[in-house]
């Protein structure tokens, strides 16, 4: 990976070494920790902004927000840093335009945890960085984790937009979802990946959807409560069972916590107990290696296909595919990004 990389600047580094006046894209808990980041190397920002529609006058960490043609106006040239994630197409669009008239950067900031990707990160897990990368034979995934790695690097679009595929591809080309099939949902939210789930299987055996938040899972049940052989369960996925702090950030951004409320939590072995399962899709806020730690017996008995989100932690993407691979040997890996801005909604496949 060291070599894979031997070329390009940190995201950080190119930012101090470029010298230009540096603009903040979007405002909230992303902006802070960049904002927070660059001052670390030194850097301070000159302006920020946000699409049109969202400029009502309002400042943040003291600065006026402002829209990108008053920024135009003012500075000749600067470097654009993309501070949210997003994956709504017009806004994908919208920065896609401003990087044909602009350098645009998106650093790479963990979603949960503090391992940045710089050199020191890359250095200091070369080694499994590769041990990865070798676990993936098809020359599809080796190209997105290749891609992936040097956008998480350098922050340069052009990488990321490389590794892009549909869902409906991987869905297709390489889950390829029985009518059978038994299906738990880790991190259920309100329904929609058992939306997704029911469009690439038709009929199914059984579906567990686990969602730990309450108002959340009220609306899963709603959502799904016509279904038959259906079972939600209000609790977290965790390495095994209890109660664990969970922070009530509301919608998605929900997830487990040094502090907040004290939830159920449960492991998938102990809640199938030796019932077999065929399809796991997990997107658990940062602990899907606790889910796995807790899924040992279960994965090691069936071999259910995985669906894994391999983007909220730094490690994630090495860590997680190096566990499974302890687990149980004789997966076939692939990984996926599909459209978004950072590089979330990167998940690994096993078969």
């Amino acid at each position: 990976m060291i070599e894979l990389l031997k070329d390009e600047i940190p995201s950080w580094e190119y930012i101090k070494q470029s010298g230009l006046p540096v603009v903040i894209y979007g405002m909230g808990n992303g902006a802070d920790v960049i904002i927070s980041r660059l001052e670390e190397y030194g850097v301070f920002i000159t302006d920020i902004f946000a699409s049109d529609d969202f400029v009502r006058g309002q400042s943040f960490h003291g600065k006026r927000v402002k829209r990108l043609s008053e920024i135009e106006q003012e500075l000749d040239k600067f470097i654009v840093i993309v501070a949210f994630g997003t994956q709504i197409p017009e806004v994908i669009e919208n920065i896609k335009s401003i990087a044909k008239k602009h350098t645009v950067i998106v650093p790479t900031v963990p979603v949960f945890g503090n391992s940045f990707f710089d050199r020191a990160f890359v250095s200091r897990n070369s080694d499994s960085l590769q041990a990865a990368y070798e676990l993936f034979k098809e020359e599809k995934s080796r190209a997105v984790f290749e891609n992936i790695v040097k956008f998480c690097y350098t922050g340069r679009l052009e990488y990321l937009f490389s590794s892009e595929s549909k869902k409906d591809e991987v869905f297709e080309n390489v889950l390829k979802l029985g009518s059978n099939e038994d299906y738990l949902d880790l991190g259920a939210y309100r329904g929609d990946t058992v939306d997704e789930f029911l469009k690439f299987s038709g009929s199914y055996g059984s579906i567990t959807a686990l969602e730990p938040d309450g108002k959340t899972y009220k609306k899963l049940s709603e959502h799904c409560g016509g279904l038959e052989r259906f079972a939600a369960v209000n609790a977290a996925v965790w390495s095994g069972d209890g109660e664990i702090f969970f922070d009530k950030k509301g919608g998605r951004m929900s997830a487990v916590s040094d502090t907040g409320v004290k939830i159920k939590a449960v492991s998938v072995d102990s809640l199938f107990c030796g019932k077999a399962v065929s399809y796991i899709k997990a997107d658990v806020e940062g602990c899907e290696y606790e889910m796995l730690l807790g899924a040992k017996d279960t994965i090691r008995r069936y071999k259910p296909k995985l669906n894994i989100a391999l983007y909220h932690r730094g490690e994630d993407i090495f860590k997680l595919p190096l566990m499974i691979k302890a687990i149980h040997p004789d997966y076939k890996f692939y990984l996926r990004h599909h459209p978004y801005i950072p590089a979330w909604d990167t998940n690994l496949y096993c078969i």
